[in-house]
């Protein structure tokens, strides 16, 4: 039996999900709150990421 990869999801698709601009979503990349992956120049988030991220924000708001 196999699993299925991680989503992976782009910085728009990103940018979507959580209503952010494009600065904010690479600044919470650059600052390490937000994991993801680049292959070559194509930079991904892996879905659980921002679902992480989105778990880290409620709690720290709680």
């Amino acid at each position: 039996m196999t699993t299925a990869p991680p989503a992976l999801l782009t910085v728009p698709e990103v940018m979507t999900r959580l209503k952010y601009g494009r600065s904010k979503v690479y600044d919470l990349i650059r600052s390490k709150r937000l994991r993801s992956i680049t292959e070559g120049r194509c930079r991904r988030i892996p879905e659980s990421a921002v679902e992480e991220y989105i778990r880290t924000r409620l709690k720290e708001a709680a």
